[in-house]
């Protein structure tokens, strides 16, 4: 039952993430303004990372097990799109900077190129991340022999020797300090610009609550980082089925909500957004409930 929930729960979130990325594909504005180029860049990697997760998931579910180098680029590919979310968080944080405290030189600063070379930074330094992973992935294969996995495939299974624990410890512990800094920063500049007389009210006001949700969102994926190390520690005081619940309420909360945050923040607080994405949703929604009624 409780497979089954979290299964669900995470679908759901699946389909809001996959119809917010049809919606900013149907208007040319969301194509050419900065904040929604991030906004799909980042949706876009939480997607991927959330069909990844819910694929190892459903193989655990099932005890389907397979070789450790399927397993391997399974998890590295769910690795390297949750590296490209928290760094998107910060990029648009800057954004959202830039649009309150320097309005007219918004523009030029957050255009087309910048934009595009700022993806293009993120999706390269998430890249130098994994080549790492997987060389370090490689030389543990060829040198313990691993061809069958002995248990269901997870990102703990895979990264089970000392030495990736030393690296997503140093690393992670690196990277959230960083954009959590620049996130905070970006708050605080506003909350002071808010302070002026000539700045908008209302666009200051609503970009705070923007920045205060990324840091939420940055919160929720640094604690799903560390989640397992969390349940080895709940592990040594509950029982195995205790355990289980557990682990599936932390995958929903700490693995897939997260990821589908953006949406809710862009996809119902966004004026630009709302209309059509709710559009969206609805009529896809519909069209899904007459073709199983004509199957």
């Amino acid at each position: 039952m409780f497979g089954m929930l979290s299964m669900g729960s995470s679908c759901s979130f699946l389909y809001i993430n996959s119809v917010l990325l049809f919606t900013l594909r149907s208007k040319q504005v969301f194509c050419e303004t900065s904040r929604y180029i991030l906004l799909y860049n980042m949706l876009f990697a939480d997607t991927v990372h959330m069909a990844a997760n819910l694929l190892l998931y459903f193989l655990a579910s099932l005890r389907i097990k397979i070789t450790y180098y399927a397993c391997g680029a399974l998890v590295l590919l769910s690795v390297f799109t949750a590296t490209i979310s928290p760094l998107s968080l910060a990029v648009m944080s800057l954004e959202r900077y830039v649009a309150v405290c320097y309005p007219l030189r918004h523009a030029t600063i957050f255009n087309m190129r910048s934009t595009g070379m700022a993806i293009a930074l993120v999706w390269g330094f998430s890249f130098i991340h994994i080549l790492i992973r997987g060389f370090m992935l490689l030389y543990l294969f060829t040198k313990l022999s691993l061809k069958q996995m002995g248990d269901f495939c997870s990102k703990e299974a895979v990264f089970f020797a000392p030495m990736f624990n030393d690296f997503e410890e140093a690393y992670a512990s690196t990277l959230f300090l960083s954009i959590g800094v620049v996130i905070i920063a970006s708050y605080i500049g506003v909350a002071l610009v808010a302070r002026s007389v000539s700045t908008d009210k209302a666009s200051a006001r609503k970009a705070l609550q923007t920045l205060l949700l990324h840091l939420i969102q940055l919160s929720l994926i640094l604690i799903s980082t560390f989640i397992s190390t969390i349940l080895m520690a709940i592990a040594r005081t509950v029982g195995r089925l205790v355990l289980m619940r557990i682990y599936n309420v932390c995958f929903v909360c700490l693995n897939i909500l997260p990821r589908c945050l953006s949406a809710l923040i862009y996809g119902l607080r966004d004026q630009t957004i709302r209309a059509i994405f709710m559009q969206n949703l609805c009529c896809l929604l519909r069209c899904s409930v007459f073709l199983n009624k004509n199957q």
